[in-house]
């Protein structure tokens, strides 16, 4: 648990960054491409080839593909035709997808969890409902499937990490889930790049390297290893505190207008789903000595 919220006060600042300082200035598959490469720099050196089960490897690769790959593909499209308050709107639903992902792989129904995951959208969905840009619906698609990767990656390598016990600290094995990363994002640069609108100063270029080191390798890593540490609902709730994480820094430090009431408001039902599914939910019970 300590993982997450510590993940999510380090990503509080991505959506404020890209939206103010790279969407629409710089190619958005570059931006996807240099973090990754970024990402792999700092694990690579330290990924085991030998002595890992093939079916390991190639489950940390697919959820590299989706959870980084294909996300993050598709939130940089979105600032293209949303704002940094809509993108935060749109990703309350990754929540739900987390529940439904995790029910589905192991073949159950968890409405403890469902039941959480939903107050907590309801929390971010009080914080930000306002107005929408006429662009919306293109913004919202493409958040759509950058919540269900994000879910779905998340989601598949805490199962792949449970199936696959291997007595090998977490950070020997991440070095695959960037590889699976550059294999959609070296393709989608290739084709769809714009060689125009690469980063044309320093601010451009630290941006990209703190979010490639920090952001995406750093925190990634921390974020998969937390959520193999706490059950599916706990996890969907912590999906949806990045809202109004996000929305804090946003109004702090570039001045956007929000609803202080709301904010507080929906903070504290996001806060409540979290203790809904503590309290109830029979898997988080069972984790809780442990964490």
């Amino acid at each position: 648990m300590a993982l997450l919220v510590l993940v999510t006060a380090l990503w509080a600042f991505s959506f404020s960054l890209i939206g103010e300082f790279l969407a629409g200035q710089v190619d958005s598959d570059f931006a996807v491409l240099t973090r990754v490469l970024l990402a792999a720099v700092v694990f690579l050196p330290f990924t085991r080839w030998r002595g890992v089960p093939g079916g390991m490897k190639l489950g940390i690769l697919v959820t590299g593909m989706l959870q980084f790959g294909i996300t993050y593909l598709c939130l940089y499209r979105s600032f293209s035709y949303l704002s940094v308050p809509e993108v935060l709107l749109f990703t309350i639903f990754t929540p739900l997808y987390v529940t439904l992902v995790d029910d589905a792989l192991s073949r159950r129904f968890s409405p403890v969890a469902l039941l959480a995951a939903a107050i907590a959208t309801l929390g971010a969905g009080i914080i930000r409902y306002d107005g929408l840009s006429d662009d919306f619906i293109t913004g919202f698609l493409l958040l759509q499937v950058a919540n269900f990767t994000f879910a779905a990656g998340q989601v598949g390598y805490k199962h792949v990490m449970k199936r696959y016990p291997l007595e090998l600290p977490g950070y020997r094995t991440f070095g695959y889930f960037f590889l699976g990363a550059l294999v959609i994002a070296l393709p989608s640069f290739m084709v769809f790049g714009n060689p125009d609108k690469l980063p044309t100063t320093m601010l451009q270029w630290g941006i990209l390297g703190w979010l490639g080191l920090a952001a995406s390798g750093l925190g990634l890593y921390l974020w998969n290893r937390g959520a193999c540490e706490v059950d599916a609902g706990t996890l969907a709730v912590m999906n949806n505190a990045l809202v109004p994480a996000g929305l804090l820094v946003n109004l702090l430090i570039w001045n956007r207008d929000a609803d202080l009431l709301r904010l507080a408001m929906g903070g504290a039902v996001i806060a409540f789903s979290l203790w809904i599914n503590a309290r109830y939910h029979p898997r988080a019970r069972v984790l809780a000595p442990s964490r």
